[in-house]
């Protein structure tokens, strides 16, 4: 039986009443991060396919959050886990947000779940990483 692991998650970046254009800016800025990564068939640890970020199918006028949703599966990723954090923090600093959360399924290790908090209101692009929490949750395996 394969080691299979499963990572996924979302990337949040509140909109607070900006003008149109911040908030295309913001929107075109992190599509065009995450639709740089490589494509799946390079086998990167990242890639673009595994990043959705849909449009809002609701306006809610002053206040709105992004969400970018990611999700794959791996043989074994956590024997690679921190090179896969170090190329997910590295595309965080290219991004706006203001929460991300990886959660990292593993067939003989539980759950991990790792939460990135930015620092101050949001972060923008070229600046701090932000502050990281992992809590170990220990359930049923995978399959």
């Amino acid at each position: 039986m394969a080691q299979e692991s499963v990572v996924y998650g979302c990337i949040t970046d509140m909109l607070f009443a900006r003008s149109k254009a911040d908030v295309a800016e913001r929107r075109d800025n992190n599509q065009l991060v995450t639709a740089s990564l490589p494509a799946s068939e390079d086998w990167p640890l990242l890639c673009r396919e595994m990043f959705s970020a849909p449009r809002p199918a609701i306006d809610f006028g002053d206040c709105q959050t992004d969400v970018i949703h990611f999700g794959s599966s791996y043989k074994a990723i956590e024997h690679e886990w921190d090179e896969w954090i170090k190329q997910f923090e590295k595309m965080l600093h290219k991004m706006y947000w203001v929460t991300a959360t990886v959660h990292l399924q593993t067939a003989y290790n539980g759950t991990h779940t790792f939460v990135w908090q930015a620092e101050d209101e949001c972060h923008v692009p070229g600046q701090g990483a932000g502050r990281l929490r992992c809590e170990w949750v220990r359930e049923d395996a995978l399959g």
